[in-house]
């Protein structure tokens, strides 16, 4: 009885080695990236509490474009990951036009967004009563940081789209690879703009916004550099803008069951800027802690997001090859795997939970405040790796108005409201309220357990396309 269990919920050697070579390149890359983000916010943090606060209320707002352009090439990349399953490389071809063309529409809206409106944006974050920070300083710094960032936008929307492609066909090596020297490259910049080392110009968080725009600008070029030389290899990228025209059956099966999960990306990142706003209103402090407990928080999120994106493409490959049962199998085995793995992760964030803020030259206030902060996402990460397993499974059989429904919309009328409620109207302290809005999340675990389970999302969304 105990080694049937074992046998199915424990994959073999076989199994966890398949899975490595798929998400190892991926934890790897993102490990990096937000590890040089690492090391930009703390170089950054050290020449001030307002220049750090005002790059982190844009980096705020540069997240959820961020992840609307993720949810722009995952809204095709399902049937990228089932058309490779199935090996019908025309479609693979138009999923990526797809993403190239809603990806470059959203960056051309952002930088609008950003131009016209940025200081009002920023403005929603700083509150007049904090006991801590300039809020005159923190708004133009934020402003200047804006300024340069949002010029990166577009070679990063073009990256997304090429990089997911990649991984969605099974080339995962190339864009770690890739994403390894532009971060290198943008750690370099970092460190000579930041700081002005070795007479470059001392240019604070401007410099960190330079360098961060060159490595996006270099990571775009190498990428599309690569893929069109291997042209034989993924020949996806042959004629590929000979046309921009996208079969009309194909359009709406990608509108009807990807784009929900664009509008539930964009509805969730905004959603969490909003949860932002409402922690802000606290004061500068909270808006400071916050951004050190998320920049190290992220570190270690790698490896459930990393897994989500395993489990979206060997789940959905299966799926496209007609595998439910061991679709099925593999899924379990993957959850299990995630969150194991982030019990391990999580101990070991709880364990410099209180030596890492202190880095930061900032007030003991802010640095308090992140260290609990920073233990509560600890504390908290093996159920975020399980809520995100469930959604990516849901997500790679098609189910996205069901992962709408199970993210976006429970942030809207869940967290939100409670945030809001408990900041505003009580004089709850920041941190039990941060935990309240993270603790609520586990009902979400629950009805994940119950859809998946149930199996609704065990269905071959390309063999009509």
């Amino acid at each position: 009885m105990n080694q049937n269990v074992l046998r199915k919920y424990i994959g073999t050697k076989e199994f966890y080695k398949m899975v490595l070579l798929v998400v190892i390149p991926i934890i790897i890359q993102n490990g990096i990236t937000n590890f040089v983000s690492l090391l930009d916010n703390i170089m950054v943090g050290q020449v001030g509490t307002e220049q750090m606060s005002g790059v982190a209320i844009v980096n705020q707002l540069i997240v959820v474009f961020n992840i609307c352009v993720f949810g722009g090439v995952s809204s095709a990349g399902i049937f990228t990951a089932q058309y490779y399953g199935q090996g019908n490389r025309e479609g693979v071809r138009n999923t990526f036009r797809f993403k190239f063309l809603v990806c470059m529409l959203m960056a051309v809206v952002a930088m609008g967004l950003f131009f016209f409106f940025g200081e009002d944006l920023i403005m929603l974050y700083l509150h007049e009563g904090s006991q801590e920070g300039d809020i005159g300083k923190t708004l133009q710094f934020g402003k200047e940081y804006l300024s340069v960032i949002m010029i990166g936008l577009i070679p990063y929307a073009i990256s997304q789209t090429y990089a997911s492609t990649l991984r969605e066909t099974g080339e995962t090596l190339v864009p770690m690879k890739i994403g390894i020297v532009a971060v290198l490259l943008n750690m370099v910049g970092n460190f000579f703009l930041i700081f002005g080392s070795f007479g470059a110009p001392k240019l604070g968080a401007i410099g960190a916004a330079i360098s961060t725009d060159i490595a996006r600008f270099a990571e775009c070029f190498i990428l599309i550099y690569w893929t069109h030389k291997n042209r034989e290899r993924h020949n996806f990228i042959v004629g590929a803008y000979a046309s921009m025209r996208i079969p009309k059956v194909l359009t709406l099966e990608i509108i009807k069951k990807g784009i929900p999960l664009l509008l539930n990306e964009a509805a969730w990142s905004i959603g969490q800027a909003f949860l932002m706003q409402c922690y802000s209103v606290r004061g500068l402090a909270v808006v400071a802690g916050l951004n050190i407990s998320s920049t190290v928080s992220n570190l270690f999120n790698v490896v459930f997001l990393s897994m989500g994106s395993a489990i979206a493409i060997l789940v959905g490959q299966l799926l496209g090859a007609g595998k439910m049962e061991e679709a099925k199998d593999t899924d379990r085995k993957l959850l299990v795997f995630t969150v194991g793995t982030c019990v391990i992760f999580g101990s070991l964030l709880a364990i410099i939970s209180p030596f890492f803020p202190k880095i930061y030259n900032t007030s003991n206030n802010v640095q308090e405040l992140a260290t609990r902060f920073i233990l509560i996402a600890a504390a908290c990460m093996p159920l975020y790796a399980f809520m995100h397993g469930c959604y990516f499974t849901l997500r790679s059989g098609g189910k996205t108005w069901i992962t709408v429904l199970f993210d976006s919309v429970y942030v809207w009328l869940v967290d939100i409201p409670l945030a809001y409620v408990l900041s505003r109207f009580t004089d709850m302290p920041i941190v039990w309220v941060y935990l309240s809005c993270q603790l609520i999340e586990t009902i979400k675990c629950f009805i994940g357990y119950a859809l998946v389970k149930k199996g609704i999302w065990l269905q071959n969304i390309v063999s009509d396309s």
